[in-house]
């Protein structure tokens, strides 16, 4: 058995018959099953760096894939994600992360069946609302602090509006992070994309690099992110690196607030103690947010007022 997190799919490490040593997944929802499979037999025939799949059990709810061994991206940073200096060979993993990302969201997009996305094919007002509301219900009923709730929804109205401005013909991992990124002689390997979808390539990139318990320091994250946009540059000719960096704060606070509320949920409701844990260091990211980028205060002014408000749950 393989310890899961969030999941309640479950992972054994077996021999198959031909003496390799594979990952069986046995999922929970025949959709989302449909959803991996398709995407991992699409990314590995372009040459992503994804698992192979080998094989899928008739009934579809299971299926055995490459065992890619145990290193996660995030215990290979540890001693930069636990001191906040990151030593040059976890830069250097960083950075090859944030490089195949940028293949799997352009490269990963071509002739795309976007109808096998699961829950949805892309990410569409009704799924942002979906994240939003997770955050309101999952995390902050949860901590009992009095807020507005419409005051709340007019500041939800103008996420919506941000994020659907946004160029959205790319591949959106949906949650990638370093506990999702397999390093494997040096090298990044993508797992659980299964929630992917069509969307904006900034969400990916706030997901990663703004992951609560990662500890990125922001100096560290502006390198990041300007190689990232060398790389997105060589795929996508009609990139504006000055409006994607602008519209990129708006994806931290949206991806910030679902993870809040995924937090809540698993947390809160399960009790699972890595969620309580990581609570406090995302309210940490959400105030800093806030502090260093005024435009969102003034965008956002009632999740600005209660973002000053949950820093005393710290």
């Amino acid at each position: 058995m393989i310890k899961q997190q969030g999941s309640n799919r479950v992972y054994t490490r077996e021999t198959d018959t031909n003496g390799r040593s594979v990952i069986r997944v046995q999922g929970t929802n025949l959709d989302e099953n449909r959803a991996f499979i398709y995407m991992a037999r699409h990314f590995h025939a372009l040459g992503l760096p994804v698992p192979e799949l080998y094989t899928v059990s008739d009934d579809e709810m299971s299926y055995t894939q490459e065992d890619l061994g145990d290193t996660i991206l995030f215990d290979a940073i540890r001693h930069g994600r636990e001191t906040g200096e990151f030593l040059p060979d976890e830069r250097t993993l960083l950075e090859r992360a944030i490089h195949a990302l940028a293949h799997v969201q352009v490269t990963g997009a071509q002739d795309f069946d976007w109808s096998v996305c699961f829950p949805v094919p892309s990410m569409d007002e009704r799924s942002i609302r979906w994240d939003l509301n997770y955050f309101k219900y999952c995390f902050l009923k949860g901590t009992q602090i009095e807020f507005s709730e419409p005051k709340l929804e007019d500041d939800f109205d103008a996420i919506v509006q941000t994020i659907l401005a946004q160029p959205a013909d790319t591949f959106l991992y949906r949650d990638f992070q370093s506990r999702n990124v397999m390093i494997r002689d040096g090298q990044p390997y993508f797992i659980d994309f299964q929630g992917g979808r069509r969307g904006p390539t900034q969400y990916d990139v706030a997901s990663f690099l703004w992951q609560a318990k990662a500890n990125i320091p922001q100096s560290l994250r502006d390198e990041l992110i300007e190689a990232y946009l060398d790389e997105l540059s060589t795929l996508a000719s009609n990139l504006s690196p000055l409006a994607w960096k602008k519209a990129l704060p708006h994806f931290v606070l949206f991806r910030t607030l679902q993870v809040l509320g995924a937090y809540g949920y698993r947390g809160y409701f399960e009790r699972k103690p890595h969620f309580l844990e990581s609570i406090p260091n995302a309210i940490k990211n959400l105030h800093e947010l806030f502090k260093t980028n005024p435009d969102l205060a003034t965008r956002y002014p009632y999740l600005y007022a209660i973002s000053n408000n949950l820093l005393l749950l710290v």
